[in-house]
């Protein structure tokens, strides 16, 4: 897949259904993530060897295309804040691709259409952005280079940091619906994390730095509804979660809702990119067990310290992971149309 993030998770059938549904919202966070409201987070935690990537790769062929990748993203988050989170979906599964682009053709079931990834929208931004660069640069950029672009410029509107992004990523010519159910769950504990994470190249503090992303972005009730009823045979509630939260959340998502849209937001400040996130942790404020499980582990409890200490802080580790994250490419071409290969 492609570069960012997504950035939203569901997949298995019955029990797998909500399953399904819980991992479509966690990558929609984590593509946020990756980027902009997450970001950037689809992803297949099996990448491709990484084309040697540089940051003056287009100096030369196409000196100006971040600048219009820039302005089409800036046209479109004024529009609909929620944009930003599908662009850094891509990263998680093939690598930076944009694999997840492709449209489904036959029996072959893509990426975008895969449980984790029915609530992707605002593909429509990188296909203007293509077509602009397109009118300028024929042939030259590739639509992963366009959503990595794309991942770092959703955040900065939102008051998140900017930073060069390495260039020179391929698109993918392969895109599995199936490939999606191996994003890591919002139910997940901390092995399982490191487990997904180790996977695709990634380490626990990359981990930690990336889900800072869950600080903007909405969640569905079915990723975060098993710890607020139900939790286990001795609690009905998640202990590790703050009594007068989790109460504020069965009141939004009743026990018989039926209401598609129903969630809450991942924290009070949800437009605005900043380390509020890692402060909710420590209060036990969280949504998804994932998030909390972070107070595990010795390492990463003291990193959510950190950065819950110092924004400043957290940006930098974001940003050092967000670039690792979307160097992850194993691409072949330089696609013509993002729905289809050449």
């Amino acid at each position: 897949m492609g570069p960012h993030l997504s950035i939203n998770l569901q997949c298995f059938h019955a029990k797998a259904e909500l399953e399904a549904a819980n991992k479509q919202d966690y990558f929609f966070s984590m593509t946020l993530i990756v980027a902009l409201l997450s970001l950037l987070i689809v992803v297949l935690w099996v990448s491709s060897p990484a084309n040697a990537l540089s940051l003056n790769y287009y100096e030369k062929t196409c000196p100006d295309v971040e600048v219009i990748v820039a302005k089409a993203v800036t046209r479109a988050t004024m529009k609909d804040k929620t944009v930003s989170t599908t662009f850094s979906g891509c990263i998680f599964t093939t690598g930076c691709d944009a694999s997840v682009l492709l449209y489904s053709k036959g029996d072959n079931k893509v990426e975008k259409d895969g449980p984790a990834s029915l609530s992707l929208h605002g593909f429509y931004v990188i296909e203007t952005a293509k077509k602009e660069v397109e009118a300028l640069c024929p042939g030259v950029v590739s639509y992963a280079d366009i959503l990595a672009f794309a991942a770092r410029d959703a955040v900065v509107p939102s008051g998140g940091p900017t930073w060069d992004v390495p260039k020179g990523r391929k698109d993918g010519r392969t895109s599995k619906a199936s490939e999606t159910i191996q994003l890591p769950a919002p139910t997940f504990n901390i092995s399982q994390l490191q487990q997904s994470f180790s996977q695709i190249g990634l380490s626990m503090d990359d981990r930690v730095a990336l889900s800072g992303g869950h600080t903007i972005g909405f969640s569905h009730c079915s990723s975060f509804q098993n710890r607020i009823r139900n939790f286990n045979a001795t609690h009905d509630i998640d202990p590790t979660m703050h009594p007068s939260f989790a109460a504020s959340l069965r009141s939004v998502c009743p026990i018989n809702n039926k209401a598609k849209n129903t969630g809450a937001t991942m924290d009070p400040s949800s437009t605005t990119f900043d380390n509020t996130y890692y402060k909710l942790i420590l209060q036990g404020k969280t949504l998804f067990s994932s998030d909390q499980a972070l107070l595990t582990n010795p390492k990463t409890k003291d990193l959510v310290y950190k950065f819950a200490s110092s924004k400043q802080t957290f940006e930098k580790a974001f940003i050092n992971s967000m670039i690792k994250m979307s160097s992850l490419n194993g691409g072949q071409e330089i696609r013509k149309n993002c729905r289809i290969v050449n």
